[in-house]
């Protein structure tokens, strides 16, 4: 660990790698552990968890192509990025998705807009009104 974590979260994930870069990629976390079972990224005071979701449990869960978002969570990530532009195209680079800009809205200071990894988890993006 490379700094104090505040606050994180974990995300049950099919393909523990595929997801670890999709977050590395997009939000610019840092990929500080990786092994079979899960990888670590961090920023600044949090730290996320990618956690392999157990063979059989994995076997029975399909993941469409593109990605069907499972938007019956009870939880929802945010994420600050500098560009929700800029993340839309790494998103998408990056077998994620969110939504497009004639849906984001404003909300406390905040450009947002919602979207999902390459497995459905739904998060939103929040760039800071300047």
């Amino acid at each position: 660990m490379s700094s104090p974590i505040n606050a994180g979260a974990v995300i049950y994930a099919k393909d523990t790698s595929h997801i670890a870069a999709f977050y590395a990629q997009v939000m610019g976390f840092r990929i500080t552990h990786s092994d079979a079972e899960y990888a670590v990224l961090e920023s600044v005071g949090f730290q996320l968890i990618i956690h392999a979701i157990p063979p059989e449990i994995a076997a029975s869960i399909a993941i469409a192509n593109p990605p069907v978002r499972r938007e019956d969570s009870a939880v929802k990530l945010i994420f600050s990025v500098a560009s929700i532009n800029d993340a839309r195209t790494l998103a998408a680079e990056a077998g994620g998705e969110l939504n497009p800009p004639e849906r984001e809205w404003q909300f406390q200071g905040d450009r947002v807009c919602d979207g999902h990894d390459p497995e459905g988890n739904v998060i939103q993006l929040r760039e800071r009104l300047r």
